[in-house]
């Protein structure tokens, strides 16, 4: 599920809410469907990020409609937050609390809607649409609803964007530019609400560019705030200098492991230099989605054999993106919570054809037969799609519902790991070292945010960090750097692994002989995907 997206880390049937109507997890499909209204709490909260609850717990009866996000309709939801009755069960209510301090952080504290493009960028997209978790006819009419609303969420958007920083403008300009990409007369809705979402997109696109010219030069939301984007929604304090040190420490251990994996592969190279010639070991275009699906199967049954986590069961199939999101080279779109039993899909995308060869080559790179292991066992199982899977069971609507991103990231990053650990291709170490560097990028966006947000870095200092610890270079180390402008929270890949980590190592402390990987995990996805600070009631009070 890897991509930039705002901190909440890479889904009932279609129609209109009516007025003063609460929606209704499933609404009268799915798995966990109820008539009972939900939670006003949980209401309010889905309005606050609308995007993420449609697509990733599958809230449908919210298809075809847009967030407001002008300042005054935020304003007006974060003033309801908090009303209504608490969740009976004690973790769910914390995890409900915790959400609701993360949109005050985020919408109130540092008013990200008026600073950072890519909430009003989510909210336009209607690449949900895409996904068969509904009839055609219901989810064609869904995006024709949804992208008949441009318009008045690009005036929102017009309105709110009055402090957007000139990087983070420049940045976000090629992904604004590409959502008029789906806009199709004929195939994505009538002519005349094309013609009007089109005319609406290019007023946004344009303002944009004027934020990318004229918008100030500082990008850092700064320490207090970066903590509380962190925290808040996670349900604990971040001590951002202890954190930066963390970032190091893992750096160290994981370059240490990457080097000793290097010289059982080629004794006397250089890592850098064996990583550069890896790199160009992959599958051709065609043979990339083959090779996927092979390693599906041989993950799937590692994790089994070895009792890592209850089986998943479910499909997942193996294909290119939509076409609306082909800038992902590799993501998963699982069959949500509140949504009828479907087949999830792994994209993994090949290059377009009429790309220059050096880009194609560029692009096939990143699935070497060093990494695409390393992203199948993070973006499947015991991956993203596992644990999709899991929530599907999980108890009430707000595990079903809310997902920490930095959980949902960290687990999925944890088990690329806890691959290596328990001897996943052993015999070849083109694993450990797709996994290891992989790791060394995700440490470097943590150090980086920190540093950037802090002022203990500046930008070309943050591109030195990834060409010098993650083996990026130019381009790509300044494309990693840029992304904390405006993704501040991207760290959470390796922070959400560091303290599930540690929490591991306190139920073994805990538990002693009746510790299991299979107990520790299992206890901890049965509380969906939990604020890190919440994590430790998985170990109950044993």
């Amino acid at each position: 599920m890897e991509g930039p997206r705002p901190a909440s880390h890479g889904h009932v049937e279609s129609g209109e809410v009516p007025a003063g109507a609460a929606p209704v997890p499933g609404g009268s499909h799915g798995p966990n469907s109820t008539l009972a209204p939900v939670n006003p709490r949980i209401e309010t909260l889905c309005e606050l990020s609308l995007p993420e609850v449609r697509e990733y717990a599958g809230l449908h009866r919210y298809d075809g409609e847009v967030q407001d996000l002008s300042p005054a309709g935020v304003e007006a939801r974060l003033g309801r937050l908090g009303q209504g009755p608490p969740e009976p069960d004690r973790h769910d209510q914390a995890h409900l609390q915790a959400e609701e301090a993360g949109a005050r952080a985020a919408f109130g504290l540092l008013q990200e809607h008026r600073r950072n493009p890519l909430y009003h960028l989510d909210n336009l997209d209607v690449a949900v649409y895409d996904r068969e978790y509904a009839p055609k006819e219901h989810r064609d009419e869904a995006r024709r609803r949804h992208l008949s609303r441009w318009p008045d969420a690009v005036d929102a958007a017009i309105g709110a964007l009055d402090r957007v920083p000139a990087v983070v403008a420049g940045a976000l300009l090629p992904a604004t530019r590409g959502l008029a990409a789906v806009v199709e007369p004929g195939r994505t809705a009538d002519s005349a609400t094309c013609d009007a979402a089109l005319e609406a997109h290019g007023r946004l696109v344009s303002h944009l560019e004027r934020a990318a010219s004229a918008g100030g030069p500082d990008a850092s939301i700064g320490a207090a705030g970066l903590a509380a984007l962190m925290g808040e929604g996670n349900a604990t304090a971040v001590d951002l200098g202890r954190l930066a040190l963390r970032a190091d420490a893992e750096r160290d251990r994981v370059t240490a492991l990457l080097e000793e994996a290097c010289s059982r592969l080629a004794p006397g190279r250089p890592p850098e230099d064996l990583v550069a010639e890896l790199a160009r070991d992959h599958p051709d275009a065609e043979g990339i989605q083959a090779e996927a699906r092979s390693l599906i199967g041989e993950a799937t049954a590692f994790t089994l054999d070895h009792d890592l986590i209850p089986d998943p069961g479910g499909e997942c199939l193996v294909g290119p993106a939509p076409p609306s999101r082909r800038w992902a080279m590799a993501m998963m779109s699982w069959a949500a919570p509140h949504e009828e039993d479907a087949p999830s899909w792994y994209y993994v995308t090949p290059p377009d054809p009429g790309w220059p060869a050096e880009e194609q080559e560029e692009w096939l790179a990143v699935f070497s037969r060093t990494t695409l292991p390393a992203i199948t066992v993070h973006e499947v199982t015991p991956g993203h799609y596992a644990h999709g899977r899991l929530l599907r069971s999980a108890r009430g609507d707000v595990r079903r519902t809310f997902f920490s991103s930095a959980f949902v990231e960290g687990w999925a990053h944890y088990a690329e790991e806890l691959c290596v650990e328990e001897g996943f291709r052993s015999e070849d170490p083109r694993f450990a070292i797709g996994v290891f560097v992989e790791a060394l990028v995700r440490i470097s966006r943590l150090a980086v945010a920190i540093g950037l947000h802090t002022g203990a870095m500046n930008m070309d200092e943050a591109v030195h960090r990834f060409e010098a610890d993650a083996f990026l270079r130019g381009p790509a180390a300044r494309a990693e750097a840029t992304r904390a402008a405006y993704d501040p929270t991207y760290g959470r890949y390796t922070w959400g692994k560091l303290e599930i980590v540690a929490l591991r190592d306190e139920a073994r402390a805990r538990w002693g002989r009746r510790y299991s990987h299979r107990r520790f995990h299992e206890a901890l996805l049965a509380l969906g995907a939990p604020p890190l600070g919440l994590m430790g009631d998985a170990l109950g009070e044993s």
